[in-house]
């Protein structure tokens, strides 16, 4: 006598295998949106920093930041020995840049979870 599955057992373990498959799916596509928005404000913090460098080399005064309504920031301080940096999202999220080249300045992104994470001058 041959031992085999019936076909009920067979389609419950389909399924169950198609559930997990499916919760994986969905795991890991949260994980890749947390992934991109740390991305997003690590980005942030590395230019807020590099801005206040420039500020204190370059007689109080931030320098100017280019990228606004686009998908990659950057700003130069290099002419006065400084650090320069630029960035581009991991995907299309535009940044907003307002100011910079004078007192103040603020450049914001909106997270995949639609909140908006903005860096601005610390002086």
């Amino acid at each position: 006598m041959k031992k085999s599955f019936t076909l009920l057992e067979m389609l419950v373990v389909i399924g169950i295998i198609a559930i997990l498959v499916s919760m994986g799916f969905a795991s890991y596509s949260t994980v890749q949106k947390k992934t991109r928005d740390a991305k997003r404000k690590g980005d942030l913090s590395a230019m807020q920093k590099v801005l206040e460098q420039c500020y204190s080399i370059n007689n109080f005064t931030y320098p100017a930041i280019t990228g606004n309504g686009t998908t990659s920031v950057s700003t130069n301080c290099t002419a006065l020995g400084g650090p320069s940096i630029t960035f581009t999202d991991p995907t299309t999220k535009t940044y907003t840049v307002v100011g910079g080249a004078g007192a103040t300045y603020s450049v914001s992104v909106t997270l995949e979870d639609t909140t908006v994470y903005t860096i601005s001058n610390q002086q």
